[in-house]
C-alpha cells in the first residue's frame, strides 16, 4: 500500500482532523494482510488503526480511523440513537467497527451510518439516512442538512490538509513523520 494513496485518501485523518477516512484499495489479499500489519505496527503508536472493512478477491475497503475520536464520536446522543436504531452494540467502539466490517460483507444495502465512522456530523449522517436526494444544502466529502457554514470549512481544511501532506511527502518525508 503506497504512502501516496493513504495521504490521497486519509491526510486528514493522519493530522488528527478527522476521525476516519475510507478508500478502496486495489490489490491481492496477502499482500493486504502483509501491508496492514507492518503500517499498524508503526501507526498504532501514534494513535491510528488501518483495518480492511471488506476484502474481495481484487480489492479492499480500507478503513483509517483514530479509536479515541470514534468513542468520543460515537458517544454523542445522536450518534448513539442512529447505531441502536440499527442493532449496534453502542457501548462499544470497537465492536460497533467489527459490527460495521460484517454489515459491509454480508448486506446487499450500504450502511449509510458508515458516515459516524468517518466523524460526519451526526444530523447529516441522519439526514441522509433519511432522505438521501433531498433536503441537503451542500455536498463536499458528505451531503450536508444542518450547519453548512461548519462544513464547508471543514471541507476546506480537510483539503489544504491532503494538499500539504501531499507536498510534504514528496519533499521527502515518510508517513510516520506526518503523523500528528
Amino acid at each position: 500500500m503506497s504512502e501516496d494513496l493513504i495521504v490521497r485518501y486519509s491526510a486528514p485523518t493522519l493530522a488528527g482532523i478527522k476521525t476516519g477516512s475510507l478508500f478502496t484499495l486495489h490489490t491481492s489479499s496477502e499482500d493486504l494482510r502483509q501491508d496492514i500489519s507492518a503500517l499498524n505496527k508503526v501507526m498504532s503508536k501514534k494513535g491510528i488503526r488501518i483495518i480492511p472493512l471488506k476484502v474481495c478477491d481484487t480489492y479492499a475497503l480500507i478503513y483509517i480511523y483514530r479509536p479515541e475520536m470514534l468513542d468520543r464520536d460515537l458517544k454523542d446522543p445522536k450518534a448513539e440513537k442512529i447505531l441502536a436504531g440499527f442493532g449496534y452494540p453502542v457501548n462499544s467502539p470497537d465492536r460497533c467497527v467489527t459490527d460495521l466490517a460484517r454489515r459491509l460483507n454480508s448486506s446487499p444495502v450500504f450502511p449509510h451510518e458508515i458516515g459516524l465512522f468517518l466523524g460526519y456530523p451526526s444530523s447529516d449522517v441522519d439526514g441522509f439516512i433519511r432522505n438521501p436526494h433531498e433536503g441537503f444544502s451542500a455536498v463536499g466529502y458528505w451531503k450536508v442538512y444542518s450547519d453548512v457554514e461548519n462544513a464547508l470549512r471543514l471541507f476546506r481544511n480537510y483539503k489544504r490538509c491532503t494538499e500539504e501532506y501531499g507536498r510534504l511527502l514528496r519533499s521527502g518525508r515518510t508517513l510516520e513523520q506526518l503523523v500528528v
